[in-house]
């Protein structure tokens, strides 16, 4: 299974973006999808997962909520992030993930990630 992020850059402070995530190599609808963050000198962080099992429900950091929103394409095999009014302090870079879909989520599949600075 691969995952290619795109969709990175640089925006000015209450920009927005859209990061996208193909998957390919496996069967997509089955996979819970996720997105990370790394900053310089930090350790990755959840940023916003989709889960399909039972019923469709999404899932943001707190510092996120109301700006970002997850969401999935199954006939294209993509996740997105749809980031809004960013902030210099979700410059990172940023990792899509895929695992098997259910109550408690594993990603086994990572993307190379896509760099995104906010700034002026």
């Amino acid at each position: 299974v691969q995952l290619v992020e795109s969709g990175g850059g640089l925006v000015q402070p209450g920009g927005s973006l859209r990061l996208s995530c193909v998957v390919s190599g496996g069967t997509f609808s089955k996979y819970a999808m996720g997105w990370f963050r790394q900053a310089p000198g930090k350790e990755r962080e959840f940023v916003a997962s989709i889960i399909s099992y039972n019923r469709e429900s999404t899932h943001y950091r707190d510092s996120v909520k109301g700006r970002f929103t997850i969401s999935r394409d199954n006939a294209k095999n993509t996740a997105y992030l749809q980031m809004t009014s960013l902030e210099p302090d979700d410059t990172a870079v940023y990792y899509c993930a895929g695992g098997p879909d259910g109550p408690a989520v594993e990603y086994e599949f990572w993307g190379q990630g896509t760099q995104v600075t906010v700034s002026s």
